[in-house]
């Protein structure tokens, strides 16, 4: 059984293998380190974490790389502004950054190389497309990269010449718009201005610092060589991120850069774009706030196939929590297996099969939630010994998808948020003033976030939605 995955390069569905025939190398393009991830970053990291597992799952080995992103615009900017170092700022949003993938049961990469640490990767890579004629130095001691060198240019987006420039534009600091040979280059070192304060490193060009894409092609070829199987990020990072990469990649080596691009389509909330103007960038945190599990989230994240716009509703993250309470509850009387072990060959019955054969038509997690769920009438009927081998590949298939720690398992009592008993209050007060419409509508604001109130003549008590 193989793994069948869209790749955007060729923008069809392949068998994804590893070309050694042994390991699997893939890099993902980790998170900039200047705040918290939002949960639309956090879909990436978890169907990035599921697609390990499946591979893992079928006997294949991985070698996973995530970067983090620990110097550009963004962390400078917000180091400066916070009164941090950039070392001090990045440490700390790292670890609130590992801390939620831990919450979340990602599985740990076998590197995880950060930015700053690798520049002595990243000068050497631009003097070597400096000296194949591929970059040039500008008289402010900026460097970039000459993109009618490279004849492939726009091959993973698809977007024409006349196409990049608007695109392009939109991304371009002002600062890297002087002395360059053409508004389609792109800045590989960016020499030192006052603005970025302490932070400058030096180089054959002067003090200044390496730009955002040169980053990820140093790390990804010092971890995974000059070509590797796989390279994933969001479907936002096509273009200029991921195209640029390859131009330089490619420049360079001489060799193709990677096979196959897996990219992840973006999270709505309630049917809007996420954005900060509009209040609804939720992080981790916020989730548990209003009494929600990790794994939950995790559920809901794995609802909506990976290269569809997925559409994030509180009411949808009850529904998640019922549906995995139902699912372990009839682990219940198995034993967890170690995961170390845990490959397609351990399955013992064949009631799963449609599960893993839905993972491995392009991770179609859609149609694997829905043979998983619908698989559970039909095993409650089996006689109780019978059920035993059931259980234990139950939870062997949850464990693939990424449920299978305590951590992740349902606590009896749901605490009550502060915002579902201000809400519940609130509505107290309507319905004894009389404003019944009022009141109607903050018991459908409760029910939104996972609550229903239960009125009795000593007054109301709340009761989760999702049941104990």
């Amino acid at each position: 059984m193989d793994l069948q995955l869209y790749n955007t390069l060729t923008r069809k569905i392949e068998p994804i293998r590893p070309a050694d025939q042994m390991t699997l190398r893939f890099y993902c393009c980790g998170p900039t380190v200047y705040g918290p991830a939002h949960i639309g970053n956090l879909r990436t990291f978890v169907l990035q974490d599921l697609f390990r597992r499946v591979v893992e799952f079928l006997g294949v080995d991985t070698c996973h790389v995530r970067n983090i992103t620990d110097l550009d615009d963004k962390t400078i900017r917000e180091s400066q502004r916070a009164g941090l170092s950039l070392a001090k700022l990045t440490q700390h949003w790292r670890s609130k950054f590992e801390q939620d993938c831990a919450a979340l049961n990602l599985l740990p990469p076998a590197h995880t190389p950060q930015a700053v640490a690798h520049i002595a990767d990243q000068i050497p890579l631009i003097q070597k497309l400096i000296d194949k004629g591929h970059a040039y130095l500008t008289a402010d001691k900026n460097v970039y990269f000459r993109i009618d060198s490279f004849t492939n240019y726009g091959r993973l987006s698809r977007l024409k010449p006349l196409g990049v420039r608007q695109n392009a534009s939109q991304r371009l600091n002002d600062r890297d718009e002087y002395g360059k040979e053409s508004w389609r280059d792109f800045v590989l070192w960016k020499a030192w201005k006052a603005e970025d304060g302490p932070n400058r490193w030096p180089s054959p060009w002067g003090w200044g610092r390496p730009g955002w894409h040169i980053e990820c092609s140093a790390m990804s070829m010092r971890y995974l060589g000059e070509s590797f199987d796989l390279h994933s990020g969001g479907v936002d990072l096509i273009f200029p991120h991921h195209e640029n990469e390859i131009a330089q990649s490619e420049a360079a080596s001489g060799k193709p850069f990677v096979r196959h691009w897996l990219h992840i389509a973006h999270l709505r909330v309630n049917g809007e774009k996420m954005s900060k103007s509009l209040g609804n960038l939720f992080a981790l945190d916020q989730v548990r706030e209003r009494g929600f599990s990790c794994a939950a989230l995790r559920y809901l994240l794995l609802a909506g196939h990976y290269r569809q716009p997925l559409n994030f509703r509180w009411e949808s993250l009850a529904a998640a929590e019922t549906s995995l309470k139902r699912l372990f509850g009839f682990t219940h009387g198995s034993t967890r297996p170690e995961r170390e072990n845990l490959q397609v060959k351990t399955l013992e019955t064949t009631e799963f099969l449609p599960v893993i054969e839905a993972l491995c038509q392009d991770l179609n997690t859609p149609k694997a939630l829905g043979a998983l769920n619908s698989a559970l009438p039909k095993l409650r009927q089996l006689k109780p010994e019978a059920q035993l081998p059931v259980r234990r590949d139950l939870a062997r298939v949850l464990q693939l998808m990424g449920f299978e720690t305590p951590t992740l398992q349902y606590t009896s009592e749901r605490p009550i948020p502060a915002e579902a008993q201000a809400l519940a209050q609130q509505r107290q007060e309507a319905r004894s003033a009389g404003q019944w419409d009022q009141a109607d509508q903050l018991r459908t604001r409760l029910k939104a976030i996972g609550w229903t109130v239960r009125d009795s003549a000593k007054g109301f008590h709340l009761e989760s939605i999702i049941p104990n």
